[in-house]
């Protein structure tokens, strides 16, 4: 394929660029933290906005905030291929995870030159993928690919809004999120750059990996509850620390995925009340994240932590509670498309890796909707979900690369 007459290192160097644009625009000053329609959120949409208008798209946004650029196919009935990533963040992010998946789409159709091809394009930056705010996450592909369910407008943040009045403050309406679902005879699949989170790329020294397929997940919210009283007066065999109780599952936790192949599992998030120094923990409560690449193995370690922490709340007496907020089937990418994307990594002279990812990503979500493909770029240092994330500009490069040339394909099939 023929790719001589764009210069690829200046798409690349301006997809980068604007990253830390976008990064910019943040709810904490001092550090990146952008979640689910905020404020800032706003001015993401708009400068997106800008960069789309000016490569001749048409943009939109749906119901849910998914921002969407559509760039016109040889005919107004084209079908549809989808590119993009999501743009909010976790607390104190880094200037890639999910953006780059955006620009860079941004960066492919720039390439085109303003050539069309037998599809149109349309690049969508997510609303939602990390889960933040509301504690479930993948909530705009959910809504593209039609599997947003009501019961998920009643979710609560922190500061007590529900997702349906979140979307009501950005000017949105959820009545309107069906209508946010595409229709699967119309798109012929959906391709998602990403930075990979891990070292495993570095380690090899090469620049992309070709996804195979994606972890399923579990994402749990867990209790123990006892009784607070004072630090100075209550005997420590008379206690019932909710957090002591709380501490000795996360070891039992990390000891069971330790020794398991291939499972990981992660106590992330905790609170412990009433919180204060001179106060036994009444009330504990955790997130626990558990992953695997199948299914079953992951099914049966949820069910194995359960009951080693109602062991823990039984013999210390304290109450345990918990509740399943996420659960994701491990995911194939789509062979044709992976191995169209494999052809392209060969030709542009990049060596073919193929791996598992062991983050969600949105391609997981649409891979509901329509075939979906998922490529790596190499993470420096292996950082992520971390301010000193990185990415090399050969490696953007690399990836443009490799996208024009598989679109290229794509369009020699069609």
């Amino acid at each position: 394929m023929n790719l001589s007459g764009v210069d690829f290192a200046q798409l690349a160097q301006e997809a980068l660029k604007r990253c830390q644009v976008l990064s910019c625009f943040s709810e904490e000053p001092g550090r990146l933290t952008r979640t689910f329609l905020s404020p800032p959120m706003r001015e993401v949409h708009r400068t997106l906005a800008g960069w789309m208008e000016e490569l001749g798209m048409a943009v939109r946004v749906d119901a849910l905030g998914n921002l969407i650029g559509h760039y016109p196919g040889h005919s107004p009935n084209a079908p549809l291929f989808l590119l993009g990533s999501h743009v909010d963040t976790v607390r104190d992010a880094g200037a890639y995870d999910g953006a780059l998946g955006v620009t860079l789409a941004l960066a492919l159709i720039g390439g085109l030159g303003g050539k069309r091809l037998p599809f149109a394009l349309e690049v969508i930056a997510f609303s939602e993928e990390e889960g933040v705010r509301f504690g479930v996450p993948f909530l705009g592909s959910k809504a593209v690919t039609g599997q947003f369910e009501p019961d998920l407008l009643r979710l609560k943040d922190a500061q007590g809004q529900t997702v349906a009045e979140a979307i009501r403050a950005f000017g949105l309406e959820p009545a309107h999120i069906p209508q946010a679902a595409y229709n699967p005879a119309q798109v012929k699949g959906f391709l998602e750059f990403h930075i990979e989170q891990g070292p495993v790329l570095e380690a090899l020294g090469y620049p992309l990996g070709l996804v195979e397929g994606i972890v399923g997940q579990s994402r749990l919210e867990v209790a123990f509850r006892g009784q607070a009283g004072h630090a100075g007066t209550t005997p420590m065999h008379l206690r019932k620390d909710a957090l002591a109780g709380a501490a000795e599952w996360m070891v039992l936790v990390e000891r069971e995925a330790r020794d398991e192949p291939g499972l990981v599992a992660t106590v992330g998030l905790i609170t412990a009340l009433p919180g204060a120094a001179n106060v036994i923990p009444g009330e504990v409560r955790m997130s626990l994240d558990v992953r695997h690449p199948y299914d079953e193995v992951r099914s049966l370690a949820v069910a194995n932590l359960v009951t080693r922490a109602q062991q823990v709340a039984q013999r210390r007496g304290l109450e345990l509670g918990y509740r399943t907020l996420h659960e994701q089937p491990a995911v194939p990418c789509d062979p044709k498309l992976s191995e169209m994307l494999a052809l392209s990594v060969q030709a542009q002279g990049y060596p073919v890796h193929r791996m598992v990812s062991g983050a969600g990503h949105d391609a997981m979500i649409m891979s509901a909707l329509c075939p979906s493909a998922l490529l790596f770029l190499r993470s420096p240092g292996g950082l992520s979900h971390h301010p000193e994330e990185s990415v090399w500009p050969q490696d953007a490069e690399a990836a443009l690369r490799v996208g024009l040339d598989f679109l290229h394909r794509l369009a020699a099939e069609a």
